[in-house]
């Protein structure tokens, strides 16, 4: 007799105070966090077992709340927990585990004001996701500067991880056309900001800068800031312009979905030999050797994964 498959192994979610299946978890289609992606969002990893960097994240998503005037009724402290317990529920030992905070919709006859309309915390794990397969990460990945520059940030502003992605989602169909991976957006005055979904970092000349401005301050970015300091490298958070990029020695990015990620290609030209380059492996090498050390991690107690219903 077959067995019944365990329910929680494609995911775990929490939503109105319930945890699910993640198959189970749903939103109605007239809350204004889908309709006016009125919503903001974190996601952290879990590897070997442990959150990576979780109080960052929790300070970047608590700072987000209160930048989109989003209010759960769940503490930190609560969510804290309850991501614990979306984990635990998957037994999984490597874990992509979003929270995000939605505004649903304001009663049918109240004012048509998002102050009207409730929020509610929606918590997930699933798998570990990586932004691109393993042999465009053991390659490099390809990149191109796009034609749509970043929504300004005195419009939205991108250190509140929000869903506002028609110039990304723009982007990438740029990219895709032009024979690349991934694309990388200017703001209006020609200065590199971020990609989708990751940071940008150039080398040249042994010195590493990433953008300052117009981006979000990425964990796993704030993380390859401080294994510079550990390895003896320059490292510039500064205005880096878009000629700065396409002529430097090496470029990578970093994300939550993958870590430090080399670029071997951008608008065609090749860097180095059309591998990681030696910094870029030094950081990429580093990070993931001091991950499966415990850096920065937050043990998750499994003990009553398999029993949980």
């Amino acid at each position: 007799m077959p067995s019944t498959p365990f329910p929680w192994a494609t995911g775990a979610a929490y939503l109105h105070g319930a945890y699910m299946p993640i198959t189970e978890a749903k939103i109605p289609v007239t809350d204004w966090g889908y309709r006016r992606s009125d919503v903001t969002y974190d996601v952290v990893s879990v590897w070997g077992g442990m959150f990576f960097r979780l109080e960052d994240h929790l300070r970047r998503f608590e700072a987000s709340m209160a930048h989109f005037h989003l209010k759960p009724c769940e503490s930190l402290s609560d969510l804290r927990a309850i991501l614990h317990e979306v984990v635990r529920r998957t037994g999984l030992r490597e874990a992509y585990v979003a929270m995000d905070a939605v505004r649903s919709s304001p009663p049918p006859n109240g004012p048509r004001h998002p102050a009207h309309a409730p929020t509610y915390l929606l918590a997930y794990a699933v798998p570990y996701v990586w932004l691109t397969s393993a042999e465009k990460r053991e390659r490099g990945m390809h990149l191109v500067i796009s034609s749509t520059p970043r929504i300004p940030e005195a419009s939205v502003n991108p250190r509140a991880k929000n869903f506002h992605f028609a110039d990304m989602t723009r982007s990438m169909f740029e990219a895709a056309k032009r024979g690349a991976d991934n694309p990388v957006l200017l703001d209006y005055d020609g200065n590199v900001t971020e990609g989708p979904g990751f940071n940008v970092f150039a080398v040249t000349d042994g010195r590493v800068a990433t953008p300052a401005r117009g981006v979000l301050e990425g964990i796993t970015r704030l993380a390859t800031i401080e294994l510079c300091a550990q390895l003896a490298l320059a490292c510039e958070v500064r205005t880096v312009s878009a000629d700065e990029l396409r002529d430097a020695d090496e470029i990578f990015i970093t994300s939550t979905a993958g870590g430090i990620m080399a670029v071997t290609r951008l608008d065609g030209r090749i860097l180095g030999n059309d591998r990681p380059g030696p910094i870029t492996r030094r950081l990429h090498d580093a990070y993931w050797e001091q991950r499966k050390q415990g850096w920065c991690g937050e043990p998750i107690d499994y003990g009553l994964a398999q029993a949980a219903e």
